[in-house]
């Protein structure tokens, strides 16, 4: 496994600096508006989702992207919707402790990924959805995400 320049610290407190004020149908596709503009604007070739719980407020695949890369939301959102953590946070974790994740959690990687992309969306009244990013290096799904939420967040709090 790899953990690039990530640590799990680090990623553990992006989910209390990417917290947003609120979470709404409005807020979610902007969420999504906002990768669909970098993904566009950069030719990215990859699938954005965007959850309000269990509720797929948003997806799009932009050009380039694969049928695979939905079956990599859904296994990338089912490590967030079980942890309330990024997946790559859990990936990270999981490298630095030495355990195998899906023995921890006892699941497997045909259900689950730990693979960065996804990131809880966090609000004051706590864990209400889901960014996923797919489509890229893990490393790089990730780090969209978290662009794309602090876009987000610069554009609400003008």
């Amino acid at each position: 496994m790899s953990a690039g320049n990530f640590t799990s610290e680090r990623l553990f407190r992006e989910k209390f600096d990417l917290k947003i004020s609120t979470l709404t149908v409005k807020d979610a596709i902007t969420i999504g508006e906002i990768g669909i503009f970098l993904g566009r604007q950069r030719k990215l070739p990859i699938a954005i989702e965007v959850r309000i719980g269990n509720w797929i407020v948003f997806r799009i695949c932009l050009p380039g992207s694969k049928p695979d890369n939905i079956e990599w939301i859904n296994r990338k959102a089912e490590v967030v919707k079980s942890t309330q953590n990024s997946s790559m946070f859990e990936r990270i974790s999981a490298l630095e402790r030495g355990v195998d994740w899906f023995k921890e959690h006892n699941v497997t990687d045909e259900t689950h990924a730990i693979h960065g992309g996804a990131v809880p969306l966090f609000t004051d009244e706590g864990f209400k959805g889901i960014l996923i990013i797919s489509g890229l290096s893990q490393e790089e799904d990730h780090l969209l995400a978290v662009e794309v939420i602090t876009e987000f967040l610069a554009l609400v709090e003008k």
